[in-house]
């Protein structure tokens, strides 16, 4: 995966689907940001819901 080029409040955008993204990458990054940072757990259920999911799929890994 690429560094991290989206800001916290991009990635909140993303993940609620309120800004659309052209490709999987990009979408994937946003939500290992809020994982990253700790914001899926300290923003409403679904985003701690949904991080642990991906989590669990493989497709982000826990911060560390």
């Amino acid at each position: 995966m690429t560094a991290m080029t989206i800001s916290t409040i991009d990635a909140v955008m993303i993940a609620e689907g309120v800004t659309e993204v052209e490709d999987q990458d990009t979408y994937i990054e946003a939500w290992q940001l809020l994982i990253d940072t700790g914001l899926a757990w300290q923003l409403q259920g679904f985003f701690g819901r949904t991080a642990q999911h991906l989590i669990e799929s493989g497709i982000c890994h826990p911060k560390g």
